[in-house]
């Protein structure tokens, strides 16, 4: 999964001008001046596509790892049902999410007209600088004034930085234009080429953890905590590397949690959903088993799930019925922060370029192949499924990862898509068609 940045981050045309770059370099006077900083992207791009192939040579500073016979430990000390195994049978999850059955009260005290609307659940996806889209999109949703107020959000990867935005409203819309037009690559991670070289990680997300402190303060948390409080759950995707398994956890509990590290865990798990694995360094997560303290290693929620609802959404939406909370068909909305439509493009028939290029196919298919599950579920489930994507006449390209010029454009037309009553899709591509038929 280190090829999620080279694919989401353009990395193919990154290393194709970089190649290009040096060689002319050698012809020019100014080559001096280029070469170092050309050498640096090439040999960024280059090792990220091979450490698919040699796994493991880049090392971290030792750890105590949770025994394997512990590892279905999911209990944080000093938190309690704050996370759940995304994989874990659904009877097992609504006993964690349906749990604070005393809020039903909360959902009944609601007015009158905002109980009979239909609940509206949304699911962002990963994307890199391509979260950009999604961002734009739900911010010129709101300023046409039709975007709910969703009962529940989900999020992984970049599409863990939009989430909790997304889920307080469009009142911190502002924050989310912000975050995905105001800020570039030196905003989001440094290189680290040199420390590579001796078996540090590739790049340094430090730059992105201030960028999370920045807007996810206290004051924000205790707006988690309100929405929580009345029944909205927002889920950040996450996954062990251990157990090879995706972790749900739940952000608003945390929020509510009295522990005074409640702050530090909520920004923690943000920069994990987003940590590129092999790129950037793992997110230690600190357990505490007996009296022995370990250490779990998460990365980013996209290795194991391109984008996800909560396997219990048909006991959420259950639940909210008996307490007269639906009375209209519930709605679900997928964002999906990349093209989905098959993008030609020339392979040159050399090891990098065919890598490239397999693991860009692979990555698109498995999120089509999530969007296929979460179907099914919707339609066991009788929720109406609604689709979004960068549309593939978007032809604008970047010059490097996380390109503000890039983003900005992005976020633009996604906004401009969000603002003027966007087509979403009844369904995954490849049903269309046959979805069309049936009605």
């Amino acid at each position: 999964m280190v090829a999620v940045l080279i694919v989401r981050s353009r990395y193919r045309l990154i290393m194709r001008r970089a190649v290009r770059r040096t060689l002319d370099a050698f012809d020019c006077k100014r080559r001096a001046a280029r070469f170092d900083a050309l050498l640096r992207m090439f040999l960024f791009g280059l090792i990220g596509a091979s450490a698919i192939l040699t796994a493991g040579c880049a090392t971290i500073a030792p750890r105590n790892v949770l025994p394997e016979a512990s590892a279905s430990q999911i209990e944080l000390d000093g938190f309690h049902d704050i996370r759940f195994w995304g994989d874990a049978p659904d009877r097992d999850i609504q006993a964690i999410m349906m749990a604070d059955e005393s809020r039903a009260e909360a959902r009944l005290s609601l007015p009158v007209e905002r109980r009979q609307q239909a609940a509206s659940f949304l699911a962002i996806s990963g994307g890199a600088d391509d979260g950009a889209f999604g961002a734009g999109l739900l911010v010129g949703w709101s300023d046409a004034g039709t975007r709910p107020a969703f009962d529940l959000v989900t999020g992984v990867s970049s599409g863990a930085l939009i989430a909790p935005f997304a889920f307080l409203g469009r009142e911190h819309d502002n924050q989310l234009r912000e975050i995905f037009t105001k800020y570039g690559r030196k905003d989001i991670f440094t290189y680290n080429v040199s420390g590579l070289l001796e078996g540090a990680a590739l790049a340094d997300d430090a730059p992105l953890a201030k960028l999370i402190e920045k807007y996810v303060d206290a004051a924000f948390l205790q707006e988690i905590a309100r929405e929580r409080m009345k029944g909205r759950i927002l889920l950040i995707g996450t996954t062990n590397l251990d157990t090879q398994r995706p972790v749900l956890w739940d952000m608003g509990r945390i929020a509510m949690s009295s522990n005074r590290d409640a702050l530090a865990l909520f920004r923690k798990i943000l920069l994990a959903s987003a940590t590129l694995p092999g790129i950037f360094p793992p997110v230690r997560i600190h357990v505490r088993v007996g009296q022995q303290d370990y250490d779990e290693l998460h990365v980013d929620g996209g290795v194991t799930r391109q984008v996800f609802i909560a396997p219990s959404i048909s006991s959420y939406v259950a639940h909210n019925r008996k307490t007269g909370r639906l009375a209209a068909r519930p709605r679900l909305y997928v964002i999906r922060n990349g093209k989905i439509d098959p993008e030609w493009q020339p392979v040159r028939e050399n090891m990098l370029s065919i890598t490239q290029r397999s693991i860009a196919t692979l990555i698109k298919n498995q999120g089509i192949g999530d969007l296929y599950r979460i179907y099914s579920i919707t339609k066991q489930d009788g929720i109406d499924f609604n689709l979004a994507s960068i549309p593939s006449d978007f032809t604008e390209t970047s010059d490097e990862p996380f390109d503000q010029r890039y983003m900005i454009a992005l976020f633009n037309r996604g906004y401009d898509l969000g603002s003027h009553n966007y087509p979403w899709a009844k369904a995954p591509p490849g049903l269309e068609l046959t979805t069309q038929a049936h009605n």
